[in-house]
């Protein structure tokens, strides 16, 4: 977007965008003095086109020139030392203006006079030079003028730029009052105004400044409605500038600038990506003056500055709202956080995997192999195997454990409810949706989120799942605004996947998403010799609970413990314990067996492992064991061929010579 100021007859046409920067650049291409920006060592990053004029330069080769190389040999030495000194202590070279010998491209010399300035950034220290040519005539410094105070307002103005660049967001109403009263007393105005405009159109912060026996103006008294015409033009991005009160159009805003005694004004509106946020003016007051073009060119060049500083200061506000979100989003992952962790405290008591049967101790040596990694982990094995709890050892293994494990029961949630929970939501996205509510998975960005009961997950939430293990996105419900997020994904189920995707309820490239690192957890029957174990331990846990004291428990009950099936495996235990320890009277306790439904024998599941080698070995026949190209058995799976193969020699998938 830009906006065009309309040039005088001696002027040419001028647009002006609306960025700060560019504002910037503009700025000093106007100036009719030399600006050149360059490094603490003096290598020319910047130059203006009044320095290409002055020193007879093309432009683009003095671009990375050495600073003094536009100096004489005699004035070489005494730029360098004023150079160190004002990148090393700028608080004593502030203002000092130094007369050197320039040089020419073609060898010859002419005074100038020169003014330098450090700016500091997060890239470095650099140094903005202001160049005068002090041998011109003055009509040849600036056609238009011919009076030392506008020669004095146009070095005024280069200085002004300059200092802008440099000021720290703490000195920024200080600048902007220093810089109204140099405007003023060099251009012999009586008053200075800047404002800002409020959401509603309003002039609000102001920073004014007067000539001695001139009234302050209060911003208060200048609402809209007493100025229609004006408000109306410097909103519309476009300059007020009368002379006499006779060249103002609306008698609402004649009378009112009449009351506060304003003969003469030049009023210039601020604009900060594209919208008008703050206007500053220039006033006569009892008095009358003609407004050059070049003058009334140079108040807007001045302008930009303070746009300028605005643009930074909206920035830094913007910065401050960020961190203040971000400190509380951070005060509310601590609350998660402390929730998460009571809540897998309530689960699993200390958090220690009991077991030394060789079947607990294969699935805690593949944990440790897997756990350093950011792989996805798919947990198979029947209700209450105690997957949570190894997802939460895999967890605390891993790089991401200083974060908290964020658990998700995809089984518990309603359908209608889980993608907002998972991906979260706008504030309006649904009805009853009265806020913006982040989702799991950003709660668990840069950690590890766990989706217990993957396989209950419904159909167009598993698009949204297989979007986010492909490309680490999500969108919130209501927002079509993709969101990065860090997560490492633990997924645990007890139903039978191959089955669920034969039957369609669970997508196959979802399947083979989650099923890189798979970990088949026993069921207690297989670990028949952790049941003492376990039994102990819950002891342990429900003596602290219920303040009894449980000393020992007889061989024949805990050999049938072990003798029986355990359908519902350690969570079974786990109840069994308690209610014995309920109706415990004595320090012997007494472990009577669960009553199960007779005829319903436990079976136990077929590996997903065999069912995988089958499907793979069923595609492979069906294109003739080509793995490779257009219809190949690697683009019916949607793997890469490496991997297909890759997983062929892990499942001996070998095609038969024969």
């Amino acid at each position: 977007m830009t906006e065009t100021y309309a040039p005088g007859p001696d002027e040419a046409p001028q647009t002006w965008t609306t960025r700060p920067e560019s504002f910037s650049r503009l700025a000093l291409e106007s100036l009719p003095h030399g600006v050149l920006v360059f490094t603490s060592d003096g290598t020319i990053l910047v130059v203006n086109t009044a320095v290409a004029r002055q020193f007879g330069y093309p432009r683009e080769e003095l671009i990375g020139q050495n600073a003094s190389a536009l100096l004489s040999e005699e004035n070489r030495s005494q730029h360098v030392t004023d150079r160190a000194a004002c990148v090393n202590d700028p608080a004593a070279t502030a203002g000092v203006c130094r007369e050197l010998s320039g040089r020419r491209r073609d060898g010859s010399t002419f005074p100038i006079e020169m003014r330098l300035v450090p700016v500091r950034s997060p890239d470095g220290v650099f140094v903005v030079a202001t160049v005068t040519d002090s041998g011109e005539p003055k009509d040849a410094r600036n056609p238009t003028s011919s009076t030392a105070a506008q020669l004095e307002f146009e070095r005024l103005v280069a200085e002004l730029l300059v200092d802008f660049i440099n000021v720290t967001p703490g000195r920024v109403e200080e600048m902007i009052r220093v810089t109204l009263r140099r405007v003023g007393e060099t251009l012999d105005l009586d008053r200075c105004i800047f404002a800002r405009f409020s959401p509603d159109g309003q002039l609000t912060h102001p920073a004014t400044w007067e000539r001695n026996g001139i009234s302050p103006v209060p911003i208060p008294t200048l609402p809209a409605e007493r100025f229609p015409w004006a408000f109306q033009t410097v909103l519309a991005g476009e300059i007020v500038c009368y002379s006499s009160l006779n060249d103002v159009p609306n008698p609402i805003d004649r009378e009112s600038c009449q009351r506060l005694g304003s003969r003469s004004s030049v009023a210039v509106p601020l604009s900060v990506n594209g919208q008008i946020v703050g206007v500053v003016s220039f006033n006569l007051v009892g008095r009358e003056r003609q407004w050059r073009p070049d003058e009334v060119h140079r108040l807007r060049v001045l302008a930009t500055a303070f746009a300028n500083v605005l643009a930074r200061q909206q920035s830094d506000e913007a910065l401050q709202q960020t961190l203040a979100e971000v400190e509380r989003l951070g005060n509310q992952l601590n609350a998660e956080n402390m929730y998460l962790r009571r809540e897998v405290r309530d689960r699993v008591g200390t958090g220690l995997i009991v077991g030394k049967s060789p079947a607990i101790l294969r699935v805690l040596d593949q944990i440790q192999q897997v756990a350093d990694t950011d792989s996805t982990v798919l947990l198979l094995g029947e209700t209450g195997t105690g997957k949570e709890l190894l997802a939460m050892q895999i967890h605390e293994l891993s790089s991401r454990r200083a974060r908290p494990l964020v658990r998700v029961n995809c089984a518990a949630m309603p359908a209608t409810l889980i993608e907002s929970e998972l991906f979260g939501r706008e504030k309006g996205a649904f009805t009853g949706a009265l806020s913006r509510q982040v989702g799991r998975f950003e709660l668990a960005d840069h950690s590890t989120i766990f989706l217990d009961e993957i396989g209950d997950l419904p159909p167009d939430v598993q698009v949204k799942l297989l979007r986010v293990l492909e490309e680490r996105q999500i969108e919130r419900l209501g927002s079509p605004k993709p969101i990065h997020v860090d997560v490492r994904i633990i997924a645990a189920t007890h139903r039978n996947l191959a089955q669920r995707i034969a039957e369609g309820s669970f997508r196959d490239d979802l399947f083979y998403r989650l099923n890189v690192f798979p970990i088949e957890v026993p069921p207690l029957r297989e670990r028949v010799e952790d049941i003492p174990l376990l039994v102990w331990r819950f002891v342990e846990e429900f003596s602290k609970t219920f303040g009894k004291r449980i000393e020992a428990i007889s061989k024949d009950s805990m050999s049938a413990l072990q003798q029986y099936s355990w359908p519902g495996n350690i969570r079974e235990v786990r109840n069994v314990v308690e209610r014995a320890m309920i109706v415990a009277s004595g320090k012997r306790l007494s472990l009577p067996l669960p009553t199960v439904t007779a005829g319903s024998p436990v079976k136990r599941p077929v590996k997903l492992a065999d069912l995988e080698k089958e499907h793979i070995r069923a595609v492979l026949e069906a294109t003739g064991w080509r793995i490779r190209g257009v219809g190949g058995a690697a683009e019916r799976l949607g793997l890469k061929a490496t991997t297909l193969e890759t997983r062929m020699a892990k499942l001996g998938l070998k095609r038969s010579r024969a």
